[in-house]
């Protein structure tokens, strides 16, 4: 190898003394690898090794004869040099490719036999589906106008406006805000919104909330059959639906048993109904707009099917009755209202308490839409109130840091003595709620992630702590808060969402062990923070922050 290198640097040099022209790039012997023309790479897996070391020893031959032919005529371009030693077939490969194919071919069996790539394959067919189309069809987004670029005035060489605010422009602009964000008083026509103008609903809706039920739902005493019920509700994809526009802040069944009819409330006062398998509006969805901001709470009147009554944070507490096809004025203050709930059993009484740390007693019996007493209970916030399921004139009242149950009969204007007070709590609770059929228990969701049965079946003036359940309940701004709440049909058992991956609902008996978890891959991918129990039938349903509302059904 030196020799030659010596012969190929004499050669250079000869020639340019004799001042030649020579192209000295061709006389420089390149090595293939180094080549600018594209290599064809051919391998056959099936060779062995004897085949390998066959294809070396001519490929040395190969090298050896074009380094001669090279040095016998000097005038030979280098690119046609590198031409004929890529081209051919693979045996022209040097012995760096042939190794480098090799360990290729090792590689991929080796992932072969660990099956890598079937679970590739399979993680590709688990990608995230598509949330369900089915209900309201999202609105299309009007063409922006093209607006002409701003400048500022500095660089337009301008003095700059001195604006001066009036003083009490903060008592202007609430009063704005709050005139401008609430409908007028009075009825207002219930006018679906996702159907054309003058349209009448279907009569197909009366009919199926004027359907004789029953009070209560059976009672499933046995604990393994209950079970054995949850398992066989399921989730397919018509069980999913978009109802509202936006983020579901409450929802309730309906009690009728021939279909399933749901209500749902958003964050901007609009309230959609939605039949499951209907063929009315979107899907069997009707959206309306009987408020201007989140609409809190909902309940269908336990003794009048026809009735839906909806509470917002607008100050607005109306009526939506199927048969006048209205939607009447029943209770109204300036804002901040928050929940109710039905203080006698023909839903004519109501307790509502609002962000001020105040409830007031409504009797729809009375003309105007004014409450009959106001009191004060907490000086921050009433989030959540609970009447007792056979001693109406108890209230549970969830309060900044407590629970406390009051006697309606015993209330004053401030300062109202408790009867009984739920103690243990270190934040703020989301919700608190009589068991349904007895009242023995009172089940609150607080802040601190935690779920806390009480014993109150003897109402003492500190209710027993039963159960303390831990259950992370931080969903930020863009969720709304979990509340866990009974079913109707099992004295014991309660659901709440959950923020766990894979999405599941779960179900609680009041003992703190868990029951069953609702979850499907494919037609569940989201946190349902808002959840209701069927009155009679085995169905339960949750909303999430999109407006979608989910069913497990049998």
């Amino acid at each position: 190898m030196e020799t030659r290198r010596r012969k190929s640097q004499a050669a250079v040099e000869v020639r340019l003394l004799e001042q030649t022209p020579v192209d000295l790039e061709a006389t420089v012997r390149r090595s293939s690898r180094k080549a600018l023309a594209p290599k064809r790479l051919q391998y056959s897996p099936e060779d062995g090794t004897a085949e390998t070391a066959k294809r070396k020893r001519r490929t040395k031959k190969h090298d050896d004869e074009n380094s001669n032919n090279k040095r016998q005529d000097p005038n030979v371009e280098s690119g046609d040099v590198g031409e004929e030693h890529t081209s051919g077939g693979h045996g022209r490969l040097s012995a760096y490719e042939l190794e480098r194919l090799e360990n290729i071919r090792q590689n991929q069996a080796f992932l072969s036999s660990i099956n890598l790539f079937q679970a590739t394959e399979e993680l590709k067919q688990l990608t995230r589906p598509k949330p369900s189309q089915r209900g309201l069809v999202r609105s299309q987004a009007a063409a922006k106008d093209v607006l002409p670029v701003r400048k500022s005035l500095r660089l337009q060489n301008k003095e700059a406006e001195v604006l001066t605010l009036p003083p009490d422009f903060r008592r202007i602009l609430t009063y704005e805000q709050s005139t401008l964000a609430k409908k007028p008083p009075g009825p207002l026509p219930m006018d679906p919104l996702n159907m054309e103008d003058g349209s009448k609903l279907p009569s197909q809706l009366l009919q199926l909330c004027s359907e004789d039920v029953t009070e209560e739902g059976t009672v499933v005493p046995d604990l393994k059959r209950y079970c054995s019920v949850l398992k066989n509700m399921r989730i397919t994809e018509e069980r999913v639906a978009k109802v509202v526009k936006d983020r579901i802040f409450s929802a309730a069944f309906h009690p009728c048993t021939s279909s399933l009819l749901m209500a749902a409330g958003d964050k901007w006062g609009k309230v959609g109904i939605w039949k499951l398998g209907g063929n009315w509006g979107d899907d069997g969805v009707l959206l309306f707009e009987p408020h201007t901001r989140p609409v809190g709470c909902l309940a269908f009147s336990r003794a009048h099917a026809t009735q839906l009554l909806s509470l917002s944070y607008d100050g607005s507490l109306r009526c939506m009755d199927v048969e006048k096809a209205v939607f009447d004025d029943v209770y109204d203050v300036e804002d901040g209202l928050k929940t109710f709930d039905f203080l006698s059993h023909d839903c004519l009484t109501l307790v509502v308490g609002n962000w001020y740390g105040e409830v007031a007693i409504v009797d729809r019996r009375t003309p105007g839409n004014f409450h009959e007493s106001l009191h004060l209970l907490d000086p921050k916030a009433v989030r959540c109130v609970s009447v007792h399921p056979l001693q109406k004139q108890y209230f549970a009242v969830a309060e900044s840091k407590m629970v406390s149950i009051y006697d309606s009969r015993c209330l004053r204007k401030k300062s109202s003595q408790a009867v009984s007070q739920l103690h243990g709590h270190s934040l703020s609770i989301s919700s608190a709620y009589f068991s349904p059929c007895t009242g023995n228990r009172v089940l609150t969701s607080c802040m601190d992630n935690h779920i806390r049965v009480y014993d109150t079946s003897a109402l003492t003036t500190k209710a027993p702590l039963l159960t303390s359940i831990r259950h992370d309940m931080q969903t930020g701004r863009w969720l709304s808060k979990l509340s866990a709440v009974w079913d109707p049909k099992q004295e014991d058992c309660f659901a709440v969402g959950s923020r766990s991956n894979p999405r599941t609902v779960m179900v609680f008996h009041e003992s703190g062990h868990p029951q069953h978890c609702f979850r499907d891959g494919e037609n569940l991918n989201t946190v349902l923070s808002i959840t209701a129990f069927h009155p009679t039938r085995n169905a339960l349903l949750g909303g999430n922050a999109s407006g979608r509302l989910h069913v497990f059904s049998d």
